[in-house]
């Protein structure tokens, strides 16, 4: 009976209290609140190689190469169809005269083209004619214009020289021009058009030249007369000069 019966109150007042059966389990409870943020895990191993990438850029035109070995001679190609019999004629020399003609009218026209321009303006000094040509052109291009005119690519050599070339440039409103100076042959080492080297005058610009990646092998006149080193194949104007013949 004692495991049936709990005892409560004094010894006056005694009250029996039955006791139940265990009920049956409750209903699963609401999800509580989020708990506080874990510590952070140890580092995970290195995922797999992405996907390539789009290209990019193109990249800065490199300098002129040089010029490359002859190939070897290609093979012969298939012998073609024999050609229907012509009508007789004596023309191979009329075809001749045309296309001789045809060469000389286009030299023609490309001699008075430069003599326009040098009619517009000139500068001189007591042995040479100086000529600023109004044509964009890489340096190679210049250089082989003023040759085949029978000039060559300005060669300031004296103080005297180059502040008559920069006054024609500043007087033409231009920033700048090809000038006859290069180290195409070895860097640092600059030699004028006609092969001389650079020797007791020069008028670099501040800091010039720089050449850290060895792009920029041809120099330009700035308007001011200072030199700065270029790349090669930009295109700019540039200065002609021509020895006046003697008397």
């Amino acid at each position: 009976m004692e495991g049936l019966f709990q005892h409560k109150g004094s010894a006056q007042s005694m009250k029996l209290e039955w006791k139940g059966d265990e009920g049956e389990k409750g209903d699963r409870g609401e999800v509580g609140k989020q708990g506080k943020v874990g510590p952070q895990g140890p580092k995970g191993n290195k995922g797999p190689v992405g996907d390539v990438g789009d290209q990019g850029m193109l990249g800065k035109i490199g300098p002129i190469g040089g010029k490359g070995d002859k190939g070897a001679k290609g093979l012969p190609g298939v012998s073609g169809k024999k050609g229907k019999a012509g009508t007789v004629c004596d023309c191979g020399r009329y075809r001749r005269f045309v296309g001789q003609l045809n060469i000389n009218v286009a030299r023609l026209n490309t001699s008075i083209k430069f003599l326009k321009n040098v009619i517009a303006g000139i500068r001189e000094t007591d042995e040479k004619f100086y000529y600023i040509v109004k044509e964009e052109k890489n340096y190679r291009e210049a250089l082989m214009h003023c040759r085949d005119r029978g000039g060559s690519l300005a060669m300031p050599k004296d103080e005297a020289t180059n502040a008559l070339i920069a006054d024609y440039i500043s007087s033409s409103g231009l920033f700048r021009a090809f000038i006859g100076l290069n180290d195409m042959e070895r860097e640092g080492q600059f030699v004028y058009a006609d092969n001389s080297p650079l020797q007791n005058y020069s008028n670099w610009k501040q800091g010039q030249p720089h050449d850290p990646a060895g792009h920029e092998d041809c120099v330009e006149m700035l308007s001011t007369g200072e030199w700065n080193d270029s790349e090669c194949q930009v295109t700019i104007y540039f200065v002609c000069e021509f020895l006046k013949k003697k008397k």
